[in-house]
């Protein structure tokens, strides 16, 4: 390094901007509150409601109020208020600023030039031999509905969207930790609706058969869980539904609690169809805020 580069490097060191990037990445050098930022990142600019925050990454609120403070701190996340609720979101501006300043120096501002040339045709070599279950198939829209297990409402909602859903659209379920079995009441249940149940298995979400385009989780451990990376720009919702697997009691007890699941499931997969789905593929800010609305629509 040459002295006036040397002194140029030591002088950035005293900016503002050197100042509040290292309050940034300090901020984020905590497990809860990187996992709270990603969540938030993923969730988009619609942002998510401090309970919502808590139930997805299974923290108290008084420990999550924590960790937003320290981010709102560092200028990585913003809040906005909606009537009752504040809703938290990622400052994408902010994130973009940190970005900036950590490769503004590198290889003369473009981050692509540091990586090496053979490198660089080694990974075009390596997507272009990418097996076709893990590209994405664009002639459809592909939905994921996931959570932990994959053996009840994810079953339940794969199901009953494919019975339902308009050509263009289908729907696959995965869990992030399956049980590798779907619950016994989940498949009778189908039949007795008159939904084909043939077929549905429990499955990780690394054994996908092609890439979603929609990633909704259906449990609240799994809207705190960070989908693989190959997954890539998807929208992501969450539409919470009570597991009905821990039920007991009766039969009929059991039974009603799986019901349940079924019909809000099923109240909410109606409510996505009857949007105008051709418009919506090709605006995904409306899909996403429809998305999130129907999250909370009940039978």
């Amino acid at each position: 390094m040459s002295l006036k580069r040397r002194g140029d490097y030591f002088d950035n060191i005293k900016s503002v901007k050197f100042l509040n990037a290292v309050t940034a990445l300090a901020a984020l050098a905590q497990e809860t509150r990187l996992g709270v930022y990603r969540l938030l990142v993923q969730q988009g600019a619609s942002g998510m409601a401090a309970g919502e925050i808590a139930a997805g990454w299974g923290v108290t609120p008084a420990t999550l109020s924590f960790h937003l403070k320290e981010l709102a701190h560092a200028g990585l996340v913003k809040a906005r208020h909606d009537g009752r609720f504040i809703y938290y979101s990622a400052d994408f501006e902010a994130m973009n600023k940190l970005l900036a300043f950590l490769t503004e120096n590198c290889c003369g501002g473009d981050p692509v030039a540091c990586a090496p040339r053979a490198a660089a045709r080694r990974a075009t070599k390596d997507r272009s031999k990418q097996p076709i279950c893990k590209q994405r198939i664009h002639s459809a829209m592909n939905v994921l509905f996931l959570c932990t297990g994959n053996s009840c409402r994810s079953i339940l909602a794969e199901a009953t969207f494919n019975h339902l859903a308009p050509a263009g659209w289908r729907a696959m379920s995965a869990g992030s930790q399956p049980t590798g079995q779907v619950h016994p009441r989940s498949l009778a249940l189908l039949a007795r609706e008159g939904i084909p149940a043939e077929g549905y298995a429990s499955k990780s979400w690394d054994a996908l058969p092609v890439t979603p385009d929609i990633v909704i989780t259906v449990c609240a451990s799994a809207a705190g869980e960070t989908c693989p990376a190959y997954l890539g720009p998807v929208l992501r919702s969450h539409w919470g539904v009570d597991d009905p697997a821990p039920a007991t009691g009766t039969d009929a007890e059991i039974d009603a609690a799986f019901a349940e699941a079924y019909s809000i499931l099923r109240a909410r997969i109606e409510a996505l169809i009857a949007l105008p789905l051709d418009e919506l593929k090709h605006d995904r800010a409306r899909l996403k805020r429809e998305l999130d609305r129907i999250g909370s629509v009940l039978p």
